[in-house]
């Protein structure tokens, strides 16, 4: 880093963090919009997910594409089953969830693990940068260990440019390999909520 430029953040920098967050109608509308891109170049036609403020555009954007069947669920290790399903009927699926719905998912985890089903998860996590919902630290920052020992690949992303590449990536590693793979969309990258 510039010296001449730290030195001025240095005098700036405030003695308490508050953590920025985003105006996310406009930084999500841009990721969400890279990941819906890179779905359809990969061929995506079935999209099971629980709601989640984290994922809200491309839920959006995905509702709208006659191309792809969006199922809402009432519980993430639905969406396993579903995307399995999917797969033996000729269809690529993907799961978009929380990073706290994750720990629904375990058992079912075991599916994909023993038949080698592909299945793309992309996951907005909480707990993490910012928190300030104490309920979603420990799930938060499990999760990657978590799905490890699950079998699962995982692959973390902290940076908002970097998602379209990183969703075809994972897609390609999925469904060529016939492996888990989870890609956690890191908190800075949705920002902090705020919990009072």
């Amino acid at each position: 880093m510039d010296p001449a430029l730290l030195r001025r953040f240095e005098r700036t920098r405030p003695t308490r963090i508050i953590p920025r967050v985003p105006d996310e109608s406009v930084a999500q509308s841009i990721w969400a919009r890279d990941i819906y891109q890179a779905l359809k170049q990969s061929n995506i036609g079935q999209v099971a997910y629980v709601p989640d403020a984290g994922h809200k555009e491309l839920i959006q954007l995905c509702h709208a594409d006659a191309a792809m069947r969006t199922v809402p669920l009432t519980t993430e290790e639905e969406g396993v089953a579903l995307v399995a399903g999917g797969w033996l009927g000729g269809a690529r699926g993907v799961l978009l969830m929380q990073s706290s719905g994750v720990g629904n998912c375990i058992n079912m985890l075991s599916l994909i693990e023993e038949c080698r089903f592909p299945l793309l998860m992309v996951v907005t996590m909480r707990g993490q940068w910012g928190e300030t919902n104490p309920w979603q630290v420990p799930m938060g920052q499990h999760t990657a260990g978590v799905l490890d020992q699950s079998g699962v690949i995982v692959q973390q992303v902290d940076t908002a440019g970097d998602l379209g590449l990183s969703v075809a990536a994972a897609a390609q590693m999925a469904f060529v390999s016939s492996r888990a793979v989870a890609l956690l969309i890191g908190q800075r990258v949705i920002g902090a909520k705020k919990f009072e």
